[in-house]
């Protein structure tokens, strides 16, 4: 089954969207079976119920019950491969 990730900006559009394209990219590239979708934050607590990891652009507060990450990491690829590492040790066995 493919783990399900949710990457957030503001819009949902840009930013989110290139992040999720590069991540899938990424996951793909090193065998991880995923779905990832980017959504706008005002939409977030309805996609999150049903996510496997949360990617987020914006500074998160909230506590979601699944592992977050920092979505800043694949916009600028300054620390990617750190947090690539820990996205995939999140979902691998699901």
């Amino acid at each position: 089954m493919a783990a399900k990730i949710i990457v957030a900006c503001g819009s949902g559009i840009a930013t989110s969207q290139t992040v999720a394209n590069k991540v899938s990219k990424l996951l793909k590239d090193r065998g991880v079976d995923a779905d990832v979708e980017a959504v706008d934050i005002h939409s977030l607590k309805h996609y999150i119920k049903s996510a496997d990891a949360y990617i987020s652009v914006v500074k998160v507060t909230e506590d979601y019950g699944i592992p977050v990450f920092n979505g800043v990491a694949f916009l600028t690829g300054m620390g990617q491969d750190e947090e690539l590492d820990k996205l995939i040790d999140a979902v691998k066995d699901l």
